[in-house]
């Protein structure tokens, strides 16, 4: 069997009991960075290969999962954060076993965009989550613009050095909107601000880091 795990997207101790038995059962842990799987894995300590599946060779490590299950061997799939596939490496080696005919389940657990969304206050009665935007700004742009008339709340993941560009982007195609940035989630410095687009970002450690952000327009539902 293969296993998709959530992992903790922060504080350690936010995994469940069946993700720690799931780890310790399975012969083999493919994961993103082994280097970070590690520090997980000695805190509860479970010993196991560990084997790379990152963007640049998931194609490879997926035909090696494959391999592994056909003998006979059980796998877990972590990522460096939270849930397998969102966001992360992982819907390659879904396909290669959908197409192999091969059974998988997930072990669920922590998800950053989750848990931005409960801590932002914004509706979370219907949302959409986009993920990482585009590094170029044209193609930022055109991902943006399909959301342009959507009355869902918005949900991106941001990496810090990308904050001010995007909520500039996101100002220049959406116009003025209420938005929130979530970072350090279930760490000591959690931090949830409010703010406009026209306004941007004005947490503490602001060039430091952001977890996710978030815009929102709700149109006639506002």
């Amino acid at each position: 069997m293969v296993y998709f795990v959530a992992t903790p997207i922060g504080n350690l101790k936010d995994i469940s009991f069946r993700a720690v038995e799931t780890l310790k059962s399975v012969d083999v842990i493919f994961c993103e960075d082994t280097r970070h799987t590690i520090k997980l894995l000695n805190a509860y300590d479970i010993k196991k290969p560990l084997q790379a599946c990152h963007k640049f060779n998931e194609r490879v490590a997926s035909e090696k999962i494959l391999q592994a299950v056909q003998n006979g061997q059980n796998v877990a799939i972590v990522s460096d954060a939270g849930t397998p596939v969102v966001s992360d490496p992982g819907n390659v080696v879904c396909q290669t076993l959908k197409e192999a005919g091969v059974n998988y389940t997930v072990i669920p657990g922590a998800c950053a965009f989750v848990s931005a969304l409960v801590l932002s206050a914004l509706p979370a009665d219907r949302f959409a989550f986009i993920g990482f935007l585009p590094d170029k700004t044209g193609e930022k742009k055109a991902v943006l613009e399909r959301y342009k008339d959507s009355d869902l709340t918005l949900l991106f993941h941001c990496a810090p050095q990308d904050l001010d560009k995007n909520i500039q982007a996101m100002y220049e195609v959406f116009g003025e909107r209420k938005a929130v940035a979530v970072r350090e989630i279930t760490k000591l410095h959690e931090e949830s601000v409010s703010f406009s687009l026209s306004q941007g970002y004005t947490g503490k450690n602001a060039e430091n880091s952001c977890s996710s952000s978030k815009a929102q327009k709700r149109g006639n539902r506002r």
